[in-house]
């Protein structure tokens, strides 16, 4: 949930005629979440948002789970990885799963996407860990670059054009909205004073991508484990107007202030987003504790009802051996973790740190996928012994 936003021309009123120079009406689209007691917004398009030309035959596009793989702390070093696929969709690799979320990566060969996704199973959130690009939609330009995560709902119509240079990104997508923290917000929705960030840290689209053109634009629809061919006669940002609640966004993780203390603090005071089923925390550059006899490393503890994922984006891991820029590391529920032997003394007396982290906790199971065992490092589940 961001703010009320608004971009191009709108009529006054909703569900007013609008009509365009022609003196034909302009065609409005509601985009409302929760049925209708959701956030919406409404578009005004040139074009009948329905008008289809064509549906080609749907492509199988699921990951399955690697039955059997047990119970044991997992490392997948996808820090070499330098191609996952050659275009945007081909190089989305589900590493981790369940029915509430699925994580994974994407280093496409392709800067250019020549199509439109739309993901109608669930919202995405996107942290380009390396990139520098625009996000075309029909909510307008949303210009992206390393360090953001991007918010995109569900049902959004989108392409990405990426710059040269280093291009890897970090994809989640969840059955449920992905949300602003609920104990940061007022009762009117707006971000607290102690919000470790705030509406001007969130970035919607900003400018309407109008695009007249008559042509075969093709958008692939995911749903239900298939991408659905449609071919449309016009462009879907043929948007010359909207207004609302929902679209996407941007939100830097260089843009999170840490909450810090004079002990460790846990886990929570990391959360950026909420969802159903689980929560997103960034890890950032931050002083460590200030107690005379404080332990900045993290102490040990038991995950009883959650499983816990880190992916390494920058800098050094104090509590880590053998994670580099790029890692995974999944820490299922019902064993201890905690730092790696000898990382608690190292740590004594340091004063800051340098890294930055996106971490996923679920309430539910996590499960690998086949995609990710060529990942696997056989030896971190020992790795804590002495």
């Amino acid at each position: 949930m961001a703010y009320y936003h608004r971009l191009g021309k709108i009529p006054p009123k909703r569900h007013i005629q609008f009509r365009q120079p022609d003196d034909s009406l302009y065609k409005e689209e509601l985009v409302s979440s929760k049925g209708f007691s959701g956030i919406y917004s409404n578009l005004y398009h040139i074009n009948n948002p329905n008008n289809i030309k064509s549906i080609g035959e749907p492509i199988p596009y699921k990951w399955d789970i690697a039955e059997g793989y047990g119970l044991k702390q997992t490392h997948l070093n996808t820090s070499t990885i330098t191609n996952t696929g050659k275009d945007y969709l081909g190089a989305r690799k589900i590493l981790l799963k369940n029915n509430d979320v699925m994580m994974g990566i994407c280093v496409p060969e392709e800067r250019k996407m020549n199509y439109f996704f739309k993901n109608a199973d669930g919202d995405e959130l996107i942290y380009v860990h390396d990139g520098v690009g625009v996000m075309y939609s029909q909510f307008g330009k949303l210009n992206v670059t390393k360090g953001d995560y991007i918010v995109i709902p569900r049902t959004t119509i989108y392409r990405f054009e990426w710059n040269f240079g280093p291009l890897r990104l970090l994809v989640i997508e969840s059955k449920g909205p992905i949300e602003t923290v609920k104990r940061y917000r007022n009762e009117v929705g707006q971000l607290l004073e102690h919000s470790p960030y705030s509406e001007r840290d969130i970035h919607p689209p900003t400018d309407i991508h109008l695009e007249e053109k008559k042509g075969d634009y093709l958008v692939q629809i995911k749903k239900q484990d298939m991408l659905h061919q449609y071919t449309y006669g016009h462009s879907p940002c043929d948007i010359v107007g909207w207004d609302g609640y929902l679209y996407p966004y941007t939100l830097s993780i260089h843009d999170f202030e840490p909450i810090t203390g004079r002990i460790h603090q846990p886990p929570p005071v990391h959360q950026t987003f909420q969802a159903g089923g689980f929560v997103i925390c960034s890890f950032v550059p931050r002083l460590f504790d200030y107690h005379p006899l404080s332990i900045p490393a993290p102490y040990n503890h038991s995950n009883i009802d959650s499983d816990e994922v880190l992916y390494y984006a920058e800098g050094e891991f104090m509590s880590r051996k053998g994670i580099d820029r790029g890692s995974f590391t999944l820490h299922m529920g019902g064993l201890p973790h905690g730092p790696h032997p000898g990382t608690v003394e190292k740590s004594l007396g340091a004063e800051k740190t340098e890294e930055y982290a996106v971490m996923l906790d679920t309430f539910n199971s996590l499960y690998v996928t086949t995609a990710a065992l060529e990942y696997v490092d056989e030896n971190y589940p020992k790795s804590w012994s002495e």
